[in-house]
């Protein structure tokens, strides 16, 4: 009897445009989201997941799915976010399939034998002979007594039956093998879990105050009518114990729970809190874990028996196959580490999660003491609900600002070198009632670059055209772009001089001038050359919050969500740097960076206390900070974008060209903007000569496509897609590569 031919579409790991099709072997059952082997090209193999099974035989030379024991990788619900994704992001499937499963199972190779590279982990699990008696045991026991590692060993498996091989000591190890010798105790390879057993703690939920308790009844009331609710709640209101409480009832109602952080510095405070409220229930999924971890949890979420699980992550996180998603929580909603920014897919993980909840009918809360104005804007035009919780969860005052006037200081000869008169005295009376301090600069480092005195040469990084900043630990310029680090020339390459000073200062200046006025404080610094590893970090962390360190001074990982009791002090050393990044979204940040910095002062019974030092007193943003004034910023921030057409009110597209060849990029941006320009006209804005016109040794420029909310955003794209398409072909383009950015940040 005939059999047709049975074909599938499946999707590579790969940046191309369209699946590819294979042909199903006869007697081999396939399914959608199913792992399988794929030849491409000449001896090279992939790991490919099925996307569509069909009958449609293609018009060229197909050839054979490779039969293998996988199973099934990806589920439907994935797929449907992956069709999102790529539709809105104008990106591949390949692309998404690459970002979204983790790299132990893309495999890839010369052999269509590929071997896989994830294995379960295994330990020897011992346990005593089942035909031994209790009696003979007792016996055994006795006369072991003066072995005593013997003694230990049987002891400990009379009293726990089956013991794995990780729970001795290792000298016990020699004493296992002998009574094996004597087939006293057997053992047998278990499967054990990689992910870090967590202790189930009974721990009754927090209270709540009466505030807290009426936010929490507003948003159940929400939820029977809008499936996303924004709860804009002051630093310290206390968001995290009404989040609790949520996802406690959902576990019990059998849903799997999504907790989104924006980084993974914020996350290890709230792990350990949330690990006594759900033990085993919880699971942690971030870059930082390493691979078999990541795709050990990935393949449990699989697992359509297991029991319902909170995962608690970053962005990466809403790709996870999920069972049934009741209730998705993303936390700091406004942080602008939500988005990915290279490479593709240039997803923003808020928006994603909200579409996620969606496939899966579930709830959705957007968390901040500072809504994005987008997210804002949604809920005060109904599209989102809005739960606002003003008061405090501590009783105390709310935090006193003090406003440092940098050139006022300067001019009185009331600075020492980078910190005013006002600041070094909260600093002197915060240390003398043996409280804690945060200081805060937005550069890491000692200083952004050096200069020649003489002739006042900057030295640039070979690859990219910004200079490169100075680290004294290391004594190396190094480009916070490319990485690339050189060592510190002693003199001049442009005049030979040796008159080479370090200009303006980041935290690594900040810790040293500290530690010169303040010698009997203990000072840490809190950024990406201190942190670089997790171990690290945990240190810094574990010291601060436990009273070890008096000063923390830090980069913007010092802002996030952290909760230190002993803190009343939090100084901002150059709100300047902030204020005046060229950016339609510098006020708005800078209004949020300054309130969350703020916010780690005084979270208990204190009053906390944030000077700002600054060369605009007068700048509306710091007197909305001042004030607490987040509505005032809004109205002001929404005036200026309507104004200027900026989101909320039209909707952003980047495109970026790169070329190692300048005369070529040149080029190619001409016929670019003339196609695009010829399309839609002045909502093209550019060519930019980028603030770091070349990065990593190829130079870059690009556009920005503003379309009206009114207009057709789906049609917009399709044009654009078309046209990119014809561009691509044109062969004065001199290979100059594109990429797209749907809503950049």
């Amino acid at each position: 009897m005939y059999e047709p031919e049975i074909f599938a579409d499946v999707i590579l790991p790969l940046a191309i445009k369209s699946t590819y099709t294979y042909r199903v072997p006869e007697g081999y059952t396939v399914s959608e989201g199913m792992r399988v082997t794929v030849p491409l090209g000449r001896n090279k193999y992939y790991t490919g997941i099925i996307y569509k099974i069909h009958g449609r035989k293609p018009e060229y030379k197909v050839k054979d799915i490779i039969p293998s024991d996988s199973g099934i990788c990806v589920t439907t619900e994935q797929f449907r976010l992956w069709e999102w994704i790529s539709e809105y992001y104008i990106c591949k499937l390949g692309e998404i399939y690459n970002a979204a499963v983790p790299a132990k199972l893309k495999l890839s190779g010369n052999s269509e034998f590929l071997p896989e590279k994830f294995r379960y982990k295994k330990v020897r699990e011992y346990f005593l002979d089942p035909a031994l008696e209790d009696s003979e045991l007792k016996v055994l026991i006795g006369k072991t007594k003066k072995h005593k590692r013997q003694h230990e060993v049987l002891t400990l498996l009379a009293d726990k039956k089956n013991i794995h091989s990780t729970d001795f000591k290792i000298e016990h190890y020699g004493a296992l093998k002998s009574l094996q010798k004597k087939g006293i105790v057997n053992y047998k390879e278990v499967i054990v879990e990689r992910t870090a057993k967590n202790d189930i703690v009974q721990q009754p939920l927090p209270s709540l105050s009466k505030y807290q308790s009426e936010a929490l009844s507003s948003i159940n009331n929400i939820f029977t009518e809008n499936k996303t609710v924004l709860l804009h709640g002051v630093t310290g209101s206390g968001k995290t114990e009404i989040y609790i409480n949520l996802l406690k009832d959902r576990l019990e109602k059998g849903e799997d729970v999504l907790y989104l952080l924006p980084e993974i510095a914020v996350s290890s405070q709230l792990i350990t809190r949330l690990k006594k409220f759900f033990g085993e229930q919880l699971l942690v999924y971030h870059s930082r874990i390493n691979d078999n971890i990541r795709t050990e949890v990935y393949l449990k979420l699989l697992d359509r028996d297991r029991p319902p699980m909170l995962i608690i992550g970053v962005r990466s996180s809403i790709f996870l196959p999920f069972r049934n998603l009741g209730f998705v929580i993303v936390d700091e909603e406004h942080d602008s580490s939500y988005k990915q920014q290279d490479p593709a897919p240039r997803y923003h993980a808020r928006d994603c999660a909200i579409i996620l909840a969606r496939i899966f009918h579930a709830d959705v809360i957007l968390g901040s003491a500072t809504p994005s104005i987008e997210s804002y804007y949604n809920a005060v035009n109904k599209k989102y609900g809005l739960v606002e919780l003003n008061e405090k969860y501590h009783k105390n005052e709310n935090t006193k600002f003090i406003v440092a006037d940098t050139i006022r200081s300067a001019k009185r000869g009331e600075k020492i070198s980078h910190f005013t008169h006002i600041l070094l005295k909260e600093i002197d009376k915060t240390l003398t009632k043996n409280k804690q301090i945060i200081l805060f600069q937005n550069r890491r480092g000692y200083s952004p670059y050096i200069e020649c005195q003489e002739c006042g040469h900057t030295f640039f990084c070979p690859d990219c055209n910004i200079s490169m900043t100075y680290h004294k630990a290391k004594d190396l310029l190094i480009c916070h772009y490319c990485g690339k680090n050189i060592n510190t020339p002693k003199k001049c390459s442009s005049c030979g001089s040796t008159d080479i000073k370090t200009m303006g200062f980041g935290t690594e200046k900040i810790e040293e001038d500290i530690l010169k006025i303040f010698p009997e404080a203990s000072v840490s610094r809190l950024d990406m050359d201190t942190a670089s590893n997790s171990g690290r970090f945990k240190r810094i962390i574990s010291d601060f919050e436990s009273g070890k360190t008096d000063i923390l001074v830090g980069t913007q990982m010092v802002t996030k969500g952290f909760d230190f009791n002993g803190v009343t002090l939090s100084g901002v050393l150059n709100a300047d740097n902030i204020l005046n990044i060229p950016d339609f979204r510098a006020q708005e940040r800078s209004f949020q960076m300054l309130v969350q910095v703020s916010g780690r002062a005084g979270r208990r019974e204190e009053e906390g206390t944030t000077v700002i030092q600054t060369s605009q007193p007068d700048n509306p943003v710091i007197r909305q900070v001042t004030q607490n004034d987040y509505h005032s910023m809004f109205r002001n921030q929404l005036s200026e974008r309507h104004r200027f057409l900026y989101p909320p009110f039209c909707r952003l597209i980047a495109f970026t060209l790169k070329n190692k060849d300048k005369n070529r990029l040149d080029l190619g941006i001409e016929i670019f903007g003339n196609e695009l320009r010829h399309v839609f006209g002045r909502r093209l804005l550019g060519p930019d000569i980028k603030i770091s016109a070349k990065i990593r040794n190829e130079y870059v420029s690009g556009f920005i496509l503003k379309i009206e909310k009114e207009k057709s955003f789906q049609e917009a794209k399709k044009l654009i897609i078309n046209l990119i398409d014809k561009i691509k072909t044109n062969k004065n383009m001199g290979g100059s590569v594109i990429s797209i950015d749907v809503d950049p940040q």
